[in-house]
């Protein structure tokens, strides 16, 4: 399968957050995006180039002080220090066109059935401030948009990450129309931990086999109740083994076994899924790369296998 995946994928060169030296990869949306195309598994007129994110629509999930004071760069120390990540211009510009991309990543799985995103997934953003590397949460922002569009009525979160999304509990608590799924490490990062929808804490150096025994029935479950029009995927490459910010033991294959069975659930339902990265540190900048790049590959591998989302829908 060369330059032959089924649906878009969503990048643009200024996704990088200008990090520099930090824990925090952000090189990867680059090199994911070069590993694509070197290995053959995408072209380049399948990537899609995104807008920022109208301010309009960031509102949508954030509030006005906070918009501001990233537009302006007057945070506080304090809010630097939750963020945890050095403030510049070019990072309000990479979160706006992360959310841009999300919303864009959604409308196209609503119309081919699937779409990824080549970053994303900022889970932890509250509306009023950013906390551990994410300052804007571009799923919600997305999810907001759509359904103010029209295009959707419910969607629901299936977040991968080795942390809990607190961000995406605390934005969507109490709102019908939104079910947060958030399976993460329980002794690991953050403190608090606002209830999402379903919680499935997984203790230390769990492995693929318990981690995936847990999972799947719970998106079962999840989607047979819910119903979502849209599933909006986090996927965490940091489970795996080998990194620096986890606690879990998942190899790489047991990783692209948990993203292609959650896609094959929701295909075999007719719902469409809108992929975003999350976290992400191991060790080797390349192990989490061909994580994040086998989440792609597991959906191309669901959506040729499986009938399109709107064939399973009609």
């Amino acid at each position: 399968m060369r330059g032959s995946l089924p649906f878009t994928l969503v990048y643009h060169h200024r996704y990088d957050l200008n990090l520099g030296e930090h824990v925090f990869p952000s090189q990867k949306f680059r090199l994911i995006y070069e590993m694509l195309l070197r290995e053959g598994l995408a072209k380049e007129e399948e990537f899609l180039k995104p807008d920022p994110a109208e301010d309009e629509d960031i509102l949508r999930v954030h509030t006005k002080e906070w918009v501001c004071k990233l537009k302006t760069g007057t945070l506080t120390s304090s809010d630097v220090m939750r963020l945890e990540v050095p403030y510049s211009p070019e990072l309000v510009e990479a979160v706006w066109l992360a959310a841009g991309g999300s919303i864009l990543a959604g409308r196209m799985a609503l119309r081919d059935g699937f779409c990824s995103n080549l970053s994303g997934g900022f889970h932890h953003a509250y509306p009023d401030h950013g906390e551990g590397f994410c300052a804007i949460h571009d799923v919600a922002v997305a999810i907001r948009k759509l359904q103010a569009d029209g295009a959707i009525k419910k969607a629901i979160v299936v977040d991968t990450d080795v942390h809990h999304g607190n961000g995406t509990a605390a934005i969507f608590r109490g709102d019908p129309t939104v079910f947060t799924l958030s399976i993460h490490q329980l002794n690991n990062y953050p403190g608090h931990k606002p209830p999402s929808s379903l919680d499935l804490h997984m203790d230390d150096r769990v492995g693929d086999q318990e981690y995936l025994g847990t999972l799947i029935p719970a998106v079962q479950r999840a989607l047979g109740e819910f119903q979502p029009d849209i599933l909006f995927y986090v996927g965490g490459a940091d489970p795996y083994c080998e990194d620096q910010l986890g606690g879990l033991s998942l190899t790489k294959e047991g990783l692209k076994k948990r993203d292609r069975s959650v896609f094959e659930e929701a295909r075999r339902r007719g719902i469409p899924v809108a992929t975003t990265l999350a976290g992400g540190y191991a060790r080797r900048v390349e192990d989490t790369v061909r994580i994040h790049v086998n989440t792609i590959l597991a959906a191309s591998e669901v959506a040729l296998v499986f009938p399109s989302a709107s064939a399973a829908r009609s």
